[in-house]
């Protein structure tokens, strides 16, 4: 089945290949998800920027047949072939992946269960009382819909309310008690939608009935950030909200109750694990475009019903059809993050910056104004002295060292992933001491001791060269903690990858492996 469906593949490449050509790679990943293929086509050492042709449905036919055959989903896989027909399949579990971006290389996972810690979990809980109350919020809200209904010139058609036992039942199953704000608007009306027609009471979002609010949370993982893969994750950064340590840094919380959805990913959700400068009950936004950090929006649905109904009185609001939106003061806060150079003032709000292409050294020193920067990423772009990295939070550290001194980062409190290039020789001492490293990525970097990783106990991503590797390697100086890891070379095969992952402590020997050569290959 395997041999019969990789033969279309090889096909269409063969067809769709231009003059000249020498041989054609293709990277692929199918599963029931779908698909994913990268490649191009060679001529002698020269590589073509040439489109591969559309070859999903091949794809997912090939990958069902490996699922038939080695029981892989997904499947990742290499297929190499040249004008004569010749071609070569390696295909095995997308334990290994081959990635783009950053870097080029296959990346192994040795540990598909693990997720690097939100660094909200660490932050001190809040101790201070509700914001919300019920009976004013009660107030606030028959106020609020008698003004709509005045606007709109009939009353907002609301389902019935939830009982008492239904909202006991719902927060048995939440395992959290809703805000007692809440709970009292659910008495009132089991959220805003009649059938598919919706109120969109909360800031044009549609108020969830308790049913919904609960499947949110139980069945659709709302507690939990989304993973991306390690090639994205490793040094990714959670956001601080606005104010500074209301919200927990996290992309997702089980603490974090979403009762109302703009119906695009995004929804409000009442925070009942607040950060050590929130209120239980405070109400954020997440989900979708929020993975890097909630947004703080008030400190209750009973404050948040109280500016709803100043912007109605204030005739801060446009009417369409049966619908009002409300329409926020405008403002133009300090920026979060910057792309582009350092600017002459620094906004102190900045929390993460990129430089990119860069002429000349770049002074970081000017970046002590940023109190709370967690991301600095120096992208093509070089400097000489990471000294005022030293008291700054950053989290995340893209940089090339024009000489190779470390020593500033030693014992930084705050550094979780490092991606060094470096013009000299660099010396990895400074980095046994940094506590909560866990992403290291010195493919770019000249290294003359790399066994020196080995000290670091916590580390969980890893990306080096093959040379590099093979040091590590052949000395039994791999981290301990190793969770997933990159061979970063363009130009190794599957085979590579599957020999160097098996030298990490990855079982390769199921990997499938087809030859074969076309009866007729045309042109």
């Amino acid at each position: 089945m395997v041999e019969h469906a990789v033969r279309p593949i090889v096909e269409a490449l063969v067809a769709k290949a231009p003059n000249g050509w020498s041989h054609a790679v293709l990277h692929g990943r199918a599963g029931r998800g779908g698909s994913s293929v990268t490649g191009g086509y060679n001529r002698r050492r020269e590589h073509w920027n040439v489109g591969m042709p559309n070859l999903h449905v091949e794809l997912m036919a090939l990958a069902e047949a490996l699922r038939e055959d080695r029981g892989w989903e997904p499947v990742s896989l290499e297929i190499r072939c040249r004008p004569s027909g010749e071609y070569r399949l390696v295909a095995f579990h997308d334990a290994i992946s081959y990635v783009t971006g950053m870097g080029t290389g296959f990346q192994v996972v040795l540990d598909p269960d693990y997720r690097l810690p939100q660094p909200g979990l660490r932050q001190e809980p809040g101790t201070a009382a509700p914001a919300g109350d019920a009976e004013p919020a009660v107030a606030r809200f028959r106020a609020y819909l008698e003004r709509r209904a005045a606007i709109l010139g009939r009353p907002d058609e609301l389902p019935p309310p939830a009982t008492a036992a239904a909202i006991d039942e719902a927060e048995r199953r939440l395992g959290r008690r809703l805000p007692a704000d809440l709970r009292a608007l659910y008495l009132i009306a089991d959220g805003d939608g009649i059938g598919y027609e919706n109120r969109y009471l909360f800031q044009g979002n549609a108020w969830l009935s308790l049913e919904s609010l609960v499947a949110e949370h139980t069945e659709w993982g709302a507690g939990e950030r989304p993973w991306y893969g390690w090639d994205l994750e490793w040094d990714a950064v959670v956001f601080d909200a606005t104010p500074a340590d209301t919200v927990r840094r996290c992309g997702g919380h089980p603490g974090w109750l979403r009762f109302a959805t703009s119906e695009d990913g995004n929804f409000l959700a009442v925070d009942t694990a607040p950060a050590q400068g929130g209120r239980p009950g405070q109400i954020i936004r997440t989900g979708r475009d929020y993975d890097e950090g909630p947004a703080y929006v008030a400190d209750s649905i009973t404050s948040l019903l109280g500016h709803h109904l100043e912007l109605l009185e204030q005739g801060a609001y446009e009417k369409h059809g049966d619908h009002i939106s409300l329409l926020e003061p405008t403002c133009d806060p300090d920026p979060q993050q910057i792309i582009g150079d350092i600017p002459d003032e620094v906004p102190p709000t900045l929390q993460a910056l990129h430089i990119n292409n860069a002429t000349g050294l770049v002074d970081l020193a000017p970046l002590t104004a940023a109190p709370h920067l967690r991301r600095l990423h120096l992208n093509r772009s070089t400097t000489a002295d990471l000294t005022p990295v030293r008291e700054l939070p950053v989290e995340s550290l893209r940089v090339t060292l024009d000489h190779g001194d470390l020593t500033p980062l030693a014992g930084h409190p705050h550094l979780a992933s490092l991606d060094l290039t470096t013009t000299v020789p660099v010396d990895l001492t400074p980095l046994r001491t940094v506590p909560h490293l866990r992403g290291l990525d010195l493919s770019g970097a000249d290294v003359p001791d790399p066994t020196v990783l080995a000290e670091l106990a916590d580390l969980r991503y890893l990306s080096l060269t093959p040379r590099q590797w093979t040091t590590l390697l052949n000395e039994g100086r791999v981290p301990p903690a190793l969770t997933a890891a990159r061979l970063a070379d363009a130009d190794a095969t599957l085979d590579d990858a599957l020999a160097w992952a098996a030298r990490l402590g990855l079982n390769t020997e199921n990997a499938l492996r087809v030859i074969g050569t076309l009866k007729t290959v045309g042109g």
